[in-house]
C-alpha cells in the first residue's frame, strides 16, 4: 500500500515532536487491514505535548501508528488536520498573571491616591461642563452609549482574550486604578459614568449641572478628609447605624461639604438671575451652596466601606459583580437635593448658569 508523501512527513514531524517532549524513543508499530467490503470512515486523534491532531478519514481503513508515549490512527487518503494547541490556555494564564502584577502595582482602598482624587475631580467638572454646553438631546444619549460601553468593557475584560483591555486600563489611568479594581471588581469608571448619566437624565439641567460638580468635590474631599482624620475615634462610625457610613467619619463628611461651599457660591453667584437678582439675597445664597456641599457629602457618608455587592449567584445563576457605588449615588442624591432646595428658597428650576459655569 502506498503513502502520499506528504503524510508521511507529516506523521513523521509530529511523532519527532512527542518522542521529544516526553523524552521517550519512538518504536512505531505498524498494523494494516484493508477490508474489500466495509470502508470505516472515523475520525481518529494523535496527543502529544499537550496539544490535539484530528484526522477524519479517507476512502480506506486506516492506518494505527503507536510508539512511546503517543498514539496516532491515520488513514491512507488523510485531507484534513485540525490541530487545536494548549496555547489558547496558556494565554489565558499569561494575562491572568499579567493583571495580577498590574494588581500589585497599585494601592487599595485604604490608600489617600491623591492622583485618583485630581482624576476623580477633572473628570466631573469636564462632565458637568459638558452638561452645560450641550443641548440635552446631546449629553444624555452620549452618555448613555459611553456607560453602555464600559459596562461591556468590564464584562468583557477578565475573560479570555480580552487581557489587552487590561492594558490598556492600567495605560491610560495608571496609578489612579485601586487594587481592588484589578482583582475581578467593576472599576470606578462604570459608576462614574452611570451616575452622570442618571443624574442628566432625570433632573433639570442646573440640577443636574451642580450634582455633578458635587461628585467631582464632595467625593474625594470627603474621602481625603475622612482618611487624615481616621485616628480621631469620636467621629468615626464603624459599624453603627445599622451600616449607614460603615468605616466613614463625621469629620470627612463636614470637611467634604465645607470643601464644596466656595465653588457652589462662586457658580450660584455669577448665575443669570436677571433684574431682580437672587430671591433672598446674600443669606440664600451662602445658605443654598453651603446645602449642597452637605447633600453631595451626606450622600457619600452614607455609602458604607467596603460597598455593599450582589452575591456571587442568585438563583444559581451567575451575576456580575456589581455593588453600591458613591459615584453613582453622589450625583444622583445630590441633583435631587438640588431641585428640592431651589423649591424651598423660591429659586426658578430653569436658572441658568454662567456661560463657563465659574467665569
Amino acid at each position: 500500500m502506498k503513502f502520499p508523501t506528504a503524510s508521511i512527513l507529516g506523521i513523521v514531524s509530529l511523532l519527532a515532536a512527542s518522542s521529544n517532549a516526553a523524552h521517550l524513543p519512538i518504536a512505531p508499530r505498524l498494523t494494516n487491514r484493508f477490508h474489500h467490503h466495509s470502508l470505516r470512515r472515523k475520525p481518529h486523534a494523535i496527543i502529544a505535548n499537550n496539544s490535539y491532531l484530528s484526522l477524519r478519514a479517507g476512502d480506506t481503513e486506516p492506518i494505527q501508528v503507536s510508539g512511546g508515549a503517543s498514539t496516532a490512527t491515520l488513514n491512507n487518503n488523510a485531507v484534513d488536520v485540525n490541530l487545536s494547541l494548549s496555547s489558547t490556555d496558556n494565554n489565558s494564564d499569561t494575562e491572568d498573571e499579567h493583571r495580577k502584577e498590574i494588581a500589585k502595582t497599585l494601592k487599595n482602598r485604604n490608600s489617600t491616591n491623591l492622583s485618583r482624587k485630581f482624576t476623580h475631580a477633572l473628570f466631573g467638572i469636564f462632565f458637568a461642563c459638558l452638561n452645560q454646553f450641550l443641548p440635552r438631546a446631546t449629553f444624555v444619549p452620549s452618555m448613555g452609549i459611553l456607560t453602555s460601553a464600559t459596562l461591556l468593557m468590564e464584562l468583557l475584560r477578565y475573560n479570555k482574550g480580552f487581557g489587552w483591555m487590561n492594558k490598556a486600563l492600567h495605560f491610560f489611568l495608571g496609578k489612579a486604578l485601586r487594587k481592588h479594581e484589578m482583582e475581578g471588581k467593576f472599576t470606578g469608571s462604570f459608576y462614574y459614568f452611570a451616575g452622570v448619566y442618571t443624574t442628566s437624565k432625570l433632573y433639570p439641567k442646573t440640577a443636574a449641572t451642580l450634582g455633578i460638580l458635587q461628585l467631582a468635590l464632595a467625593d474625594p474631599s470627603a474621602s481625603y478628609f475622612g482618611k487624615k482624620t481616621r485616628h480621631v475615634y469620636w467621629s468615626r462610625i464603624e459599624n453603627g447605624l445599622g451600616g449607614f457610613g460603615r468605616n466613614k467619619g463625621i469629620l470627612g463628611f463636614l470637611g467634604g461639604a465645607l470643601f464644596c461651599f466656595p465653588f457652589n457660591y462662586r457658580v450660584l453667584r455669577i448665575a443669570r438671575w436677571g433684574v431682580k437678582g437672587i430671591p433672598g439675597g446674600e443669606g440664600a445664597l451662602v445658605a443654598v451652596s453651603l446645602l449642597l456641599g452637605l447633600a453631595g457629602a451626606f450622600a457619600d457618608l452614607a455609602v458604607p466601606t467596603p460597598a455593599l455587592t450582589l452575591p456571587k449567584k442568585v438563583l444559581g445563576v451567575p451575576v456580575p459583580p456589581f455593588h453600591v457605588d458613591d459615584n453613582f449615588v453622589v450625583p444622583v442624591v445630590a441633583g435631587f437635593a438640588c431641585t428640592k432646595i431651589f423649591e424651598m428658597f423660591g429659586w426658578d428650576s430653569g436658572l441658568e448658569l454662567a456661560n463657563h459655569i465659574v467665569f
